[in-house]
């Protein structure tokens, strides 16, 4: 709204020329998503308190009982901000915009059926349901990306600038792996106080970088990597990093909201979508490691179970197995926190080893 007045208001008063460089934007965006989380975060956890309260489940440390009735779907809150952001500052014509904002509110959608029947039935969504759900959403972001945006369907394999192997049309079953891979990593590290608002952060402001040097001819054939037409791409990642950033104010340790699938599962996916649109999604490897961490140590709880009959873990994801071990909670948060921060950074690395 903000940018496409400017469009029309800069004749007039050169002040509002600002608004047409992405640099300004992003800082706006960023700024306004914070503004937004404090003035109105009180007020949405009062009226969630209400009505929308979590149970804990019994496969969770025992620890974890007084954080009964703590008001979760704190990803309405992080969405909202997000939808109001985006008619601020983006430019409401381009593609890119209203394409990745879909997918980002259909797994939004997916993750609002899950917690609204925790709440109300104490079971979510049937596991398989839920699963072809995010099949179905993820396949039909892969098809609108692929036959409207038309990427580079090239692979940029980390390390090498000339190994690149064109997927073609298979890079659509191959984006809706990477999609639903991401969306369910992201919720399985959900599990302790701003252990997954931490690292997304992270990860947002790094594809931020990312989208924004993509976005540059000079920059994109420098670093050996696709151009693309991504400065709104950047501002979307700003709006989610201030609203992370606000959301986390009052997610922190002892959190007085909780992210619950709704939040999870869009913000998992849009993590994903700017991977995969900056075509560097083999670099959610690397900087998504905590992600992946989480994955792989339930994987490996599973199959060790299944196979030896005995656990690897006390109890899966890791970060549970660190409080039985005895960690406190903000010692394990920070410390993947931390863990995060320099994974980001490798993957800004990356870029130039090529």
């Amino acid at each position: 709204m903000i940018y496409h007045l400017s469009h029309y208001l800069m004749a007039k008063y050169s002040f509002f020329n600002l608004f047409r460089y992405v640099s300004v934007r992003v800082i706006a965006a960023l700024l306004t998503a914070i503004i937004f989380a404090f003035l109105f975060g009180d007020w949405f956890i009062k009226t969630f308190k209400v009505r929308f309260k979590a149970r804990v489940r019994e496969w969770i440390p025992k620890t974890h009982l007084v954080k009964n009735d703590t008001p979760t779907m704190g990803g309405l809150f992080i969405l909202m901000i997000y939808i109001t952001n985006l008619l601020l500052w983006c430019d409401l014509t381009n593609p890119v915009t209203w394409i990745f904002s879909l997918g980002v509110f259909g797994f939004g959608f997916i993750g609002f059926l899950d917690d609204w029947k925790k709440i109300k039935k104490n079971k979510g969504i049937p596991a398989k349901l839920k699963f072809k759900l995010q099949i179905l959403v993820a396949f039909g972001f892969s098809l609108a990306w692929y036959f409207i945006l038309k990427p580079d369907t090239h692979l940029c394999i980390p390390f090498f600038k000339n190994l690149n192997p064109d997927l073609g049309i298979f890079i659509i079953p191959w984006a809706t792996f990477i999609i639903v891979a991401t969306c369910n990593a992201v919720n399985l590290t959900d599990g302790l106080d701003g252990l997954a608002a931490g690292p997304l952060m992270f990860n947002f402001s790094t594809f931020a970088i990312i989208a924004y040097l993509a976005g540059h001819k000079y920059f994109a054939k420098y670093l050996y990597i696709p151009h693309v037409a991504s400065s709104d791409l950047v501002i979307l990642m700003a709006t989610l990093v201030g609203a992370l950033l606000g959301f986390l104010w009052y997610n922190t340790y002892p959190a007085q909201i909780f992210m619950g699938d709704v939040g999870a599962l869009s913000m998992g996916a849009a993590l994903a979508f700017v991977a995969l649109i900056t075509r560097q999604e083999l670099l959610l490897v690397i900087a998504g490691g905590i992600f992946v961490l989480e994955t792989v140590s339930v994987i490996i709880q599973v199959f060790s179970f299944k196979v030896f009959g005995k656990r690897m873990f006390k109890m899966a994801p890791i970060h549970h197995h660190y409080e039985l071990m005895g960690w406190k909670e903000a010692k394990i948060t920070v410390r993947f926190w931390i863990i995060s921060i320099i994974l980001s950074l490798l993957t800004l690395l990356t870029l130039k080893i090529r």
